[in-house]
């Protein structure tokens, strides 16, 4: 049996978030384990969705009903079965991407909790803490952070 059953990976629909999500999959193939995908938003105010729709057009939303948290896990997911993860769970859940990956991790509960290290070298990031470095001290599981920037 596999030390890792169920592997937590987050996405936000970034190139860099989906080479964390390969990372994730071809893991989850490899060990037999359960994939879940996970999305972290914040509503856009009734105000700024007007704006966007007034100049994006038709973009603003490209399917009916759908949001940009479920465009992000639809790619991932496509991109997970692609890597052979074969046991794939979506979830889409409002807050802040720590707070919702470490909670995540808990109620499911997670072995492994798989996150990109985008904005570990950022100002922000050195400033307020990123996403990577935050997990690594909340997570209830094992973090892997994977590399998934070129240094830019």
């Amino acid at each position: 049996m596999s030390a890792y059953r169920t592997i937590v990976v987050g996405t936000d629909g970034s190139s860099s978030s989906f080479r964390a999500v390969d990372a994730a999959a071809r893991l989850a193939h490899a060990t037999g384990a359960r994939l879940v995908l996970a999305c972290a938003y914040h509503p856009m105010p009734a105000k700024e969705r007007q704006s966007a729709a007034d100049l994006l057009g038709d973009l603003a939303y490209k399917v009916e009903g759908s949001t940009p948290a479920d465009d992000a896990l639809r790619a991932a997911r496509e991109r997970a079965l692609a890597a052979g993860a074969a046991d794939i769970d979506e979830v889409a859940v409002e807050g802040d991407a720590v707070d919702v990956l470490a909670t995540l991790a808990r109620r499911r509960p997670a072995d492994l909790l798989v996150v990109g290290n985008r904005g570990l070298n950022s100002l922000a990031g050195r400033i307020l803490g990123s996403v990577p470095a935050n997990l690594s001290h909340r997570a209830p599981c094992d973090v892997l952070i994977v590399h998934t920037t070129d240094g830019k």
